[in-house]
């Protein structure tokens, strides 16, 4: 038997090298070699390794620290090999031979190409659409077994308030029933199918309960790890290709006081002032309008439940695939939202309070996300509906992720410095406006994926900002020709019609705001979103000001030239809190003529402006002389994390879907709130 010496590995390689250190290429075949000969010391010394041939040995498996980072090429043949799971540490794997060793399986086929994402050549053969369905289709829909086998016999078992006796329990009988029960795929694959049951129920259950993962269980590929990206290499990039996970943390140990259960909230008279709006009495508590659901901490660093100062900036409902191309605004959403702060994005269940899926970059900071239905050419050649999740953040970059498949197919390097804030067209699905740092918008073609995920983006159009863009909204009467932008410096609109040739474009209006006696150009404005067709609800900086305005009698498409300054036309301005805390956004629902906004206390400020609607569309109305009091304020419940209050709560950003039915709050610790509409 030959046992391996640096001397050794000198010798084989190809060429033969004088440093090991320079090695590209090995072979160590027909030497005999048993597992114990492979020793991790010396073989963590091949830092560029990349072609191994370890064919006609002894091997029986593989140690798990062979430290092999640059391995592409690996020759197995001819052994005595029991067991592939140590291969997922070698990531860069593309092509893999095992042929002849007597105890692999079909199984071990399966198990290689989900471990080993970049493979594309097992034994010959090229597995890319097999090992794509493996890794997104398979894995979906064991998830998706896992999920309801809990649901429908274990959940009921354990108590609101748990022993770590009465989870260690629970845990051992539902792996064993899991892994007997859930059945998918051919019995040629049971092997395989309760591998991966197992796996996917061991992280439902860290994800879920806190549970940490044994020792004694299967090895578990850490999907995580690999999503430290690089915008420099190629390869790099390449391995940011990162799935979709499927469970996130939920704050199951999160109380909720049972006297401030009663979906608190004071509703305002108009006659009221903004410190009787935002009382809390008892008498008010009883009057209801909404009940909180839950309260999630699914955006964690790490994952740790000591995270309570991740920022929580964006959320928005997912569109229903089957709502007649989404003409009907009420039926145009699920119940299923997309959200994003830190280093995550989640898509949370709000009935259920579940988080179906999370994507996760750890260098990123997410700021902001857009959903768009694409008509995309499945396999067999038709066409079928599927909703793509764009995310965006500190880094420029936009993240293109096609949810039902669990795959983030693509990135597009928009800008060099962090996006505020993207939107999607409502008329033309590729169209994607991403708002930035840098002092530009930028209007991309994203493209349609063809089945395996090529596409190709180009950049239409720049529009020239004064200051960073915060928030960007489409004129609906006109979304193909004009875009409003609420900047630091102001309210800007621009031209975006694309049979015009200039492809860089400065603003060509800027809109005035009252200011004491005065107006002004000059002031931050940190929310924008249309209640209907014409009119505008923006948010200054000015404390307690959140203004109505008409965008037609506001705008003069008919003058001439560029940067002209318009006095927008006020309709109204609405009571809110006295605070000069800037980036608390607002958000509309315009089927029920609502106004959100919440405030530096946790509250939600709710404007129902239904019976102001139709004075506004008046050519004649007039401005309101008074401040509009909010409608209700939800206030922040009193919550008891560990046995302790959270810090100080922001708002960020507060969205309803279209049909008012559920309330996503997003705060400033890392805390999602769900509200439901009674």
């Amino acid at each position: 038997m030959s046992k391996i010496t640096t001397e050794l590995l000198l010798e084989r390689a190809v060429p033969r090298s004088t440093r090991l250190r320079k090695i590209e290429t090995l072979n160590l075949s027909k030497l005999q070699l048993k597992t114990g000969d492979l020793d991790p010391r010396l073989f963590s010394r091949l830092r560029h390794l990349q072609k191994l041939d370890l064919s006609d040995n002894l091997l029986d498996k593989f140690p798990n620290s062979l430290t092999l980072p640059d391995l592409r090429v690996l020759n197995c043949n001819n052994n005595k090999l029991e067991d592939v799971t140590a291969l997922k540490q070698f990531p860069l794997l593309e092509e893999l031979t095992y042929e002849n060793n007597v105890y692999l399986t079909l199984n071990d086929d399966y198990k290689v190409m989900f471990l080993l994402q970049n493979l594309r050549l097992l034994n010959g053969k090229d597995i890319t659409k097999l090992a794509n369905h493996v890794r997104r289709v398979n894995s979906r829909k064991l998830t998706s077994k896992v999920t309801a086998h809990w649901e429908k016999f274990f959940r009921d078992q354990l108590p609101e308030k748990y022993t770590a006796e009465q989870v260690k329990s629970i845990r051992k009988k539902f792996l064993k029933s899991v892994q007997t029960n859930v059945v998918y795929g051919p019995s040629s694959l049971s092997e395989f199918t309760r591998w991966r049951v197992k796996m996917i129920a061991e992280e439902f259950l860290a994800y879920s309960l806190g549970v940490e993962l044994n020792s004694d269980t299967e090895p578990e590929e850490k999907t995580d790890e690999n999503e430290e990206e690089s915008t420099e290499s190629p390869r790099e990039a390449a391995e940011d290709v990162a799935q979709v996970g499927d469970f996130s943390s939920y704050i199951s140990n999160v109380t909720v006081t049972p006297s401030k259960r009663k979906r608190n909230h004071s509703k305002s008279s108009p006659g009221n002032k903004r410190s009787k709006s935002q009382a809390n009495t008892e008498e008010e508590a009883e009057d209801v309008s909404a009940e909180p659901l839950h309260f999630l901490q699914c955006h964690s660093k790490g994952n740790s439940r000591e995270d309570f100062k991740t920022q929580l900036w964006s959320c928005v409902f997912e569109p229903v695939l089957d709502s007649g191309a989404r003409k009907d605004p009420i039926v145009s959403s699920s119940r299923t939202v997309a959200t994003c702060g830190g280093e995550s994005v989640c898509l949370i269940d709000c009935e259920t309070g579940t988080v179906l899926k999370k994507y996760k970059v750890a260098t990123e900071e997410f700021f902001s996300v857009a959903w768009t239905t694409l008509t995309m050419v499945i396999s067999d050649s038709r066409k079928k509906a599927h909703n793509i999740l764009a995310a965006a953040g500190r880094r420029g970059i936009v993240k293109l992720i096609h949810v039902a498949a669990d795959f983030c197919y693509g990135e597009i390097k928009a800008h060099k410095k962090p996006i505020a804030t993207v939107c999607f067209s409502p008329t033309q699905e590729t169209h994607l406006f991403t708002a930035s740092y840098d002092k530009r918008i930028a209007l991309w073609d994203i493209g349609i994926p063809d089945c395996d995920y090529n596409f190709k983006a180009s950049q239409l159009l720049v529009l020239e900002t004064a200051s960073i863009p915060l928030r960007i909204a489409l004129v609906p009467t006109c979304p193909e020709q004009y875009l409003l932008a609420g900047c630091e410096d102001g309210c800007f609109a621009w031209n975006i019609k694309l049979d015009k040739g200039q492809k860089s474009r400065p603003f060509e209006a800027i809109f005035q705001f009252p200011d004491d006696e005065s107006m002004t150009t000059s002031h931050r404005v940190d929310g924008l979103a249309f209640l209907n067709d014409d009119v505008v609800v923006s948010k200054s900086s000015k404390p307690g000001c959140i203004y109505l305005w008409s965008w037609s009698r506001s705008f003069d498409a008919k003058g001439k030239g560029c940067q002209r300054t318009m006095s927008a036309v006020i309709l109204a301005e609405l009571e809110w809190s006295t605070t000069d805390m800037s980036y608390l956004t607002l958000s509309t629902c315009p089927a029920k003529e609502y106004v959100f906004c919440g405030d530096e206390k946790g509250s939600v400020w709710m404007y129902n402006l239904s019976s102001y609607s139709t004075a506004w569309g008046s050519a004649k109305g007039k401005r309101s002389e008074r401040r509009i009091p909010p409608t209700q304020v939800l206030t922040w419940p009193e919550l008891s994390v560990n046995g302790e209050q959270p810090p100080e709560i922001l708002v960020n950003n507060v969205v309803a879907d279209p049909a008012f039915t559920y309330l996503v709050v997003l705060t400033s610790v890392n805390i999602t709130a769900i509200w439901k509409k009674l």
